[in-house]
């Protein structure tokens, strides 16, 4: 069930210095990473809010790092080209709210974007199913999103080894990724479970070595 990918870490900008993103950017690349993940909330799917397009379009004119997006809204379907727009390089959207999602996600690509699609903790790992052949991702989240700092939730770890096991049976290639409560102990047990891409944010912005532990989460 190893993944065929590269693993990545992409860091979560939810940790970052929100009164200087940039910065926090900059920090991301010193690390010699590429991706950094951007948690969209719109305060009504998830009880948080953080911001919009303009901001993404701003922190896109400071870095040329992969802008993996994350729409944590009720009607992502209405968003999704203000994103692209602002500088979204991938756009993943929530299998739980109720529009359009397998014409939103060719939507996406047709964009020239890339798109997956993301599961809560509790949606069972089957509601992905009818979208895999459309993804360039998988999203699993591994706590309740709206707020970062949670504890990883194990009982996500069988639902990574369905995804990756599906992943060979249909003979498909997405990246397989998880967001929540991720760090230097819990990223193993993902990777062993075929996850190739981590997202961190506590854990990263409060490491002392950041190269390092990129280091030691995509061994």
């Amino acid at each position: 069930m190893q993944s065929s990918h590269e693993k990545i870490l992409a860091p979560s900008i939810l940790a970052g210095d929100h009164a200087d993103l940039k910065s926090s950017l900059k920090e991301i690349e010193a690390a010699g990473l590429s991706w950094v993940h951007l948690d969209i909330m719109d305060g009504h799917f998830v009880p948080n809010l953080t911001f919009g397009p303009q901001t993404v379009k701003a922190m896109r004119s400071a870095s040329n790092l992969f802008f993996d997006v994350h729409l944590m809204l009720d009607n992502p379907d209405k968003f999704v080209d203000a994103f692209i727009d602002a500088g979204a390089d991938q756009v993943t959207i929530h299998v739980e709210p109720d529009y359009p999602i397998t014409d939103t996600l060719k939507h996406i690509r047709k964009r020239g974007c890339k798109c997956g699609v993301v599961l809560n903790p509790d949606t069972p790992v089957e509601a992905a199913k009818p979208f895999l052949s459309e993804c360039d991702i998988v999203l699993l989240m591994t706590v309740q999103p709206g707020f970062g700092g949670q504890s990883f939730r194990e009982d996500i770890l069988p639902k990574m080894e369905t995804l990756a096991k599906w992943r060979d049976d249909f003979g498909l290639n997405y990246r397989l990724e998880v967001d929540g409560g991720v760090d230097l102990t819990t990223a193993g047990d993902c990777t062993a479970r075929g996850v190739d891409t981590l997202v961190a944010g506590t854990a990263f912005f409060n490491a002392e070595d950041r190269k390092a532990f990129n280091a030691t989460v995509t061994a």
